[in-house]
């Protein structure tokens, strides 16, 4: 089962991904990840692809398709993956299609977790942490149970993502929305889209990718 995941920053994709990948054995591809263990291998590959990041550059599209194709044919991606992050253009997924291809696979189901921008926005701006655990809290949904005061640890210190920021947020979307977005029209017209609200509970998120799934 091969899977591609979209929806702009906070809609819960790693979570999603987490929960694939414990019930059916996939392996999840984040291309940020995947970036960073290549640039440390001593190959072609990793020397190139560690020299454009330390220019600053974008590594190119067919560079990312390599690095995908590297990675998908070792023997722990045989039940299948999960694409994070891959691709954000209808040239990166026509490219993307073209490299499966060529190896017999093809994409499963690419899901799109729909969101209501307004209340994302409230929901990531609301996130904090303890410093101590990490247990993680919300202004409106998760208060601490003690104004103040960490439910687990006891810890009176907390944290909060500079990301975070209402007017990072939505830059964020903005460039979700001009960059991602237009790639939507094209798995739908493959017949492999389908969409599933996003800003529900985690566990109903999760019960809607599996009745998707069992489609398949």
């Amino acid at each position: 089962m091969n899977i591609i995941l979209l929806g702009p920053p906070g809609a819960g994709k790693g979570t999603q991904a987490e929960r694939l990948v414990e019930s059916h054995g996939l392996i999840q591809l984040s291309t940020g990840d995947m970036l960073r263990e290549v640039a440390k291998t001593d190959t072609e590959l990793g020397h190139h692809v560690k020299h454009v990041m330390e220019l600053g550059h974008y590594v190119s599209d067919d560079v990312m398709v390599e690095m995908i194709h590297q990675r998908i044919v070792q023997p722990d991606c045989a039940n299948g993956f999960i694409l994070d992050g891959f691709p954000r253009t209808v040239v990166q997924a026509e490219a993307l299609d073209a490299m499966l291809k060529k190896e017999g696979l093809e994409l499963d189901l690419v899901i799109e977790m729909a969101v209501d921008e307004a209340a994302l926005v409230e929901r990531i701006v609301g996130r904090f942490a303890c410093a101590k655990c990490k247990h993680g809290y919300h202004d409106k949904f998760l208060p601490t149970k003690v104004p103040g005061v960490c439910d687990v640890c006891g810890s009176t210190e907390f944290t909060r993502r500079k990301d975070d920021k209402a007017e990072t947020v939505h830059k964020r979307l903005e460039a979700y929305r001009a960059q991602t977005m237009p790639i939507l029209p094209y798995y739908e017209g493959h017949g492999v889209l389908r969409r599933v609200d996003g800003m529900a509970d985690i566990d109903a998120v999760t019960q809607e990718i599996e009745a998707e799934l069992r489609k398949v």
